[in-house]
């Protein structure tokens, strides 16, 4: 159930930009007959100058009994360049049964690099107390390059496929993948997700281990206001899709 909570991440930070002070979204995730396994709660609040992005994950029902309550917050705040947030700092805290566990990102972007710390408690004791550098830069973390991506991806009509990076992605080396489907894949992206006047679609590709294909697949439905309406996890190993629907 723990990696069903990462998952839970992914989903949530496909919530794209809209211009107003304060948006906010919330999701409901369901697996297969199981219902639903989690909900997240997302809200931007930005001016000309400055932003500050907060998601909140909360494990539900059968998840939340065997995954030990988790719970998961991402925070990120920094300023705002020719209309596209740039993060300063992304923080991400996670709680689990006994475990806590706090990562901050600092990023200087004179010197271009990017400050680690990490902390986890276990019982109330501290176990690991890490501070390093990251090995590569990037003015969007994992929360802004999806709030960006509306305005990052200017002709979404286009197949095409986009390699971006993101402060908290070091597993992939900070590299990050979206595809726009092309003409042969829109029926599939229909018949998965449903279809609305002015939405567009778009795939995450996700490097992990947890997938029965070569590579995760999140297929993305996205409103006419540039928030994601419903995305669809694909080929889980044990478990197939899991699905998130803004309600």
């Amino acid at each position: 159930m723990k990696k069903l909570l990462i998952l839970l991440s992914s989903i949530t930070l496909m919530v794209s930009t809209i211009s107003a002070e304060t948006i906010t979204a919330n999701y409901k995730v369901e697996f297969g007959i199981i219902g639903e396994i989690g909900i997240a709660n997302a809200k931007l609040t930005r001016d000309e100058n400055s932003y500050e992005i907060d998601v909140e994950l909360i494990a539900t029902g059968m998840a939340k009994t065997l995954s030990g309550n988790r719970k998961e917050h991402h925070i990120s705040k920094g300023h705002i360049e020719n209309g596209m947030m740039v993060s300063d700092l992304y923080q991400v805290i996670k709680s689990y049964g006994s475990t806590t566990v706090n990562k901050v990102y600092t990023i200087n972007h004179v010197d271009k690099t990017v400050t680690k710390e990490y902390k986890r408690w276990k019982n109330a004791k501290v176990k690991n107390d890490e501070k390093n550098t990251l090995s590569y830069y990037s003015k969007d973390d994992l929360l802004t390059l999806y709030f960006n991506l509306n305005k990052k991806i200017t002709d979404k009509t286009v197949s095409n496929s986009y390699t971006f990076k993101a402060i908290g992605a070091e597993k992939q080396n900070g590299q990050t993948t979206v595809e726009i489907p092309d003409s042969s894949e829109l029926g599939e992206f229909k018949d998965v997700l449903g279809d609305d006047t002015n939405n567009w679609f778009a795939r995450a590709v996700i490097n992990q281990d947890i997938f029965s294909s070569d590579k995760g697949e999140l297929m993305l439905r996205i409103g006419a206001d540039g928030v994601t309406e419903k995305a669809v996890l694909k080929d889980l190993i044990l478990f197939g899709d899991i699905r998130a629907q803004r309600i």
